[in-house]
């Protein structure tokens, strides 16, 4: 990293970046945003997209807001959430592309084993 950061600054950084991966380490959060990619959404909307409860879906949604992933804004009773770091949603892209392969390339070696071993 840059040499101008004393050990003690390096320190707050690898303590961030751990709090940051920490936050992306959880599937629904990950599902939510992978819901936001698109646009704003309701609150209603993104529980039934994911099929989880408003409760676990509420709580993730302040856990990404109160780290600035996400905005929200409200509009009546409704409460509507946004991609505000797009730094975020690249990062998360570009992993879930490479983890998509792997999944992909895995399944594939399995099913050329079953067909192997039925020849």
């Amino acid at each position: 990293m840059g040499p101008d950061l004393d050990n003690e600054e390096m320190a707050e950084v690898f303590e961030e970046v751990s709090n940051y991966f920490f936050l992306l380490s959880e599937p629904t959060r990950l599902k939510i945003l992978h819901a936001l990619c698109n646009g704003e959404r309701p609150v209603g909307t993104i529980v039934k997209e994911l099929g989880a409860t408003q409760a676990n879906v509420s709580r993730q949604l302040n856990m990404l807001y109160r780290a600035r992933i996400l905005g929200r804004r409200k509009d009546g009773a409704q409460v509507y959430y946004r991609i505000e770091d797009q730094n975020t949603i690249e990062l998360c892209r570009t992993v879930c592309t490479q983890m998509a392969d792997k999944v992909k390339k895995s399944r594939q070696m399995h099913q050329d084993a079953i067909e192997n071993f039925m020849t």
